[in-house]
């Protein structure tokens, strides 16, 4: 029997577990590394943190490694239902109050080492978190795609950590996940056709509804759908925005998720020509549970359902 310590909190209502004791070695490498490492050998791990019968496919796992820049707090390899993610903002600001909740970390700015880069985390001393995320662009814009069925929608791509297609033009209401999904999923398979194949995460927006500036919907790359706005999703927008000249540096950008919950965001810029920029999202996180999970090789299902 081997056992798991993970700490599950949920940030705007999107949860995160983190995985605080009894991961796999993963060598010495930086976080980069130990994630291919994890990815090649250790996919059973994976599922069997996230996947049913011990999880569910909203739930998004962060598994604390050690760190190959020594000025970083932890490192950490972000993963869901299906596999490894890149950077993840709801689940660093769920990191961080889960450190805080063990008292590892106090108030104060906290570097953590991503498999896409290192960010800035800071613990305010109201318990919310601002995450200065990876440098974010938009790289490409007003891309056109037919959604059959649906007809022509237009779109901008954008990296934050994770890549994404990001449309207002989408006639569709904010308000059943369902049916959000099921278009979504659509939108995703000819984004991906049309040139695309790296996005994986779509968002589509609409007016707020909660007084924020905008409400979003986020379909994560398990077919799961984000409840939080999404942190990176949150950078991508920002890029865009900034991109199009419609948000000035260092003005704050409200962003509400499809149940109403908010991350606020800012950028400066780090580079105009190109159109990068350096986001911070700011949020706040709960935590839910301590559990220790327990994996019985006799159990058919110990290596999760997928």
């Amino acid at each position: 029997m081997t056992s798991i310590r993970t700490v599950d909190s949920h940030t705007g209502g999107e949860p995160t577990r983190v995985v605080i004791a009894g991961g796999p070695d993963l060598g010495k490498g930086n976080v980069a590394e130990q994630a291919r490492v994890f990815r090649a050998q250790h996919d059973a791990f994976r599922r069997a943190v996230i996947c049913e019968p011990r999880g569910h496919d909203v739930l998004v796992g962060a598994m604390l490694v050690p760190p190959a820049d020594a000025r970083c707090t932890t490192g950490v390899i972000y993963f869901n239902n299906v596999g490894v993610l890149g950077m993840c903002g709801h689940g660093t600001i769920g990191l961080i109050v889960t450190l805080a909740h063990l008292g590892r970390i106090r108030a104060g700015v906290h570097r953590i080492e991503t498999n896409v880069g290192i960010v800035t985390a800071t613990l305010h001393g109201d318990g919310t978190v601002s995450v200065a995320n990876i440098p974010s662009w938009r790289t490409a814009r007003a891309i056109s795609v037919d959604i059959p069925g649906h007809g022509k929608i237009t779109g901008d791509v954008a990296w934050a950590g994770n890549w994404f297609f990001l449309t207002a033009d989408h006639g569709q209401p904010l308000t059943d996940p369902v049916s959000l999904t099921t278009f979504a999923r659509c939108v995703r398979s000819a984004v991906n056709e049309n040139g695309y194949p790296e996005v994986d995460h779509i968002e589509l927006f609409g007016p707020a509804q909660s007084g924020g500036h905008s409400r979003n919907f986020v379909l994560c790359p398990g077919g799961a759908y984000d409840r939080s706005p999404c942190g990176t999703g949150t950078s991508a927008k920002l890029a865009c925005l900034a991109a199009e000249g419609t948000l000035a540096e260092g003005d704050t950008w409200t962003q509400e998720s499809i149940i109403g919950s908010k991350l606020t965001g800012t950028y400066r810029w780090l580079d105009r020509p190109t159109g990068k920029i350096a986001p911070t999202i700011t949020g706040t996180a709960h935590i839910t549970a301590e559990t220790t999970l327990l994996l019985d090789d006799t159990d058919p299902f110990c290596w999760g359902i997928q």
